[in-house]
């Protein structure tokens, strides 16, 4: 079987990689002329640990190539996998007008059956939307199947998930789009789930916000840990060999970011609004992570004063280490907080930068982490790369001006910071 891929962004690049990888014969497809050529001399424009060397492969192979034309693309394909973005619009909703775009071309350009597959994460009901503009588009009523096939990937883990993955959902009320997709798969061991197209796509979103609400419960726990001396870290360790809880996502920190999480559990919360239901847990969720990040610039503000006129060095941007993703990320908020109150900033991160539209008159970004520390009066640790976990911290003592050490991700041990002479916080677990 032929496959297309329509979007080549963070999902598409992984999914075209994976059928590939897995003896298909596919196609990636995308409006950005400059992304697909690229895509074709095997340069991933994001950064994803080992996706760029598995696409290369497979460009060489012939196994898979990228492509604007549209017409030719999805003539010549009798599976498309939708894979566009869904950002979130001002009001918290899922902004589908991309997949729309897409499903209207599919009817317009299509020359016999397809079957059209939703990998993007979408609001429940959608299949049957992305069928209507589908069949409304048709200049010749062709055949077709729309079927939801969710994808459950962690940015800097995506190669990993996508090739050993621990659950494949396909929602579909047709046989034969659902065997279609179990062949696809068929090399995969591990558990596959045909249900409705309706129950898919709230698999999705509710997978995405049960593990945003681990990460918010932990934070909030954090801040009564420290206000009676116990170590969040032990209790998480605790509480995760319990079988029924487990320990991930139980990591204190400033709070979770991404490309999923905040607007997954924003755009359910307003799915459930608009049928009347409310999502107290969610909305709580959503609060606390909007709020912690605060938690600790407070008591970084307790500790210094004032952040006017201080120089602060900000150590990790992305949300996440092993990615380049900075959407929604607490580095961001903390950033903005230090500025509001006139800070200088230094900035390191090893992969991530700040985008070209933002530019602040008062950050310096870094190539070094020591330069970043250079003459600082305190230092936040907002993303968990190896390289910072593993700063010489005894050295750094002599290149900042003052020893204050603000841990967001709870990367250091107090004790021995303590000991080399820091005023060190973290979240939660400070003895």
């Amino acid at each position: 079987m032929n496959l297309l891929v329509i979007g080549t962004g963070y999902v598409g690049s992984t999914t075209a990689m994976v059928f590939a990888e897995l003896g298909w014969k596919v196609t990636g497809l995308d409006v950005d002329a400059h992304k697909i050529n690229q895509l074709g001399q095997g340069i991933l424009h994001f950064y994803e640990p080992g996706l760029e060397e598995l696409i290369r492969k497979h460009i060489q192979s012939g196994q898979m190539k990228f492509t604007t034309d549209k017409d030719k693309a999805i003539q010549e394909n009798d599976i498309i996998f939708i894979c566009v973005g869904t950002p979130s619009l001002p009001d918290g909703s899922a902004d589908l007008r991309f997949v729309k775009e897409v499903a209207e071309e599919i009817g317009q350009k299509m020359n016999g059956y397809k079957l059209v597959v939703t990998k993007s994460t979408v609001p429940v009901g959608t299949q049957e939307l992305i069928a209507s503009w589908i069949k409304a588009a048709q200049e010749q009523q062709y055949p077709f199947d729309a079927a939801s096939n969710p994808e459950f990937l962690r940015e800097g883990k995506a190669v990993e998930d996508a090739l050993n993955p621990d659950r494949i959902i396909i929602g579909t009320p047709s046989e034969r789009a659902a065997n279609q997709l179990k062949a696809l798969y068929h090399s995969f061991i591990c558990p596959v789930v045909v249900t409705s197209p309706r129950t898919a796509e709230f698999i999705k979103y509710a997978s995405n916000a049960f593990l945003a609400t681990k990460i918010s419960y932990i934070n909030e726990l954090a801040r009564l840990c420290d206000k009676l001396n116990v170590n969040v870290k032990e209790v998480a360790s605790g509480i995760g060999l319990d079988p029924r809880i487990g320990p991930s996502f139980l990591q204190a920190g400033i709070g979770y970011g991404g490309s999923c999480f905040p607007k997954d559990v924003s755009a359910l919360i307003l799915t459930a609004k608009h049928n009347n239901i409310e999502l107290s847990v969610l909305e709580k969720v959503m609060q606390v992570n909007q709020t912690q990040h605060s938690y600790l610039t407070d008591k970084a503000r307790e500790r210094l004063g004032s952040f006017s006129d201080k120089k602060i060095a900000i150590l990790g941007l992305a949300f996440k280490p092993d990615t380049d993703d900075i959407r929604e990320a607490p580095s961001l908020r903390i950033i903005e907080s230090l500025l509001d109150e006139r800070a200088q900033l230094t900035l390191y991160d090893p992969v991530a930068v700040l985008p070209n539209d933002v530019k602040y008159a008062s950050v310096a970004v870094c190539m070094e982490v020591e330069e970043a520390l250079q003459d600082a009066d305190a230092v936040f640790l907002c993303t968990e790369w190896p390289t910072i976990r593993s700063i010489d911290w005894s050295k750094m003592k002599q290149v900042m001006a003052r020893g204050n050490v603000f841990d967001g991700r709870n990367l250091l041990n107090a004790q021995h910071m303590k000991a080399l002479g820091y005023y060190y916080q973290s979240i939660g677990s400070n003895d």
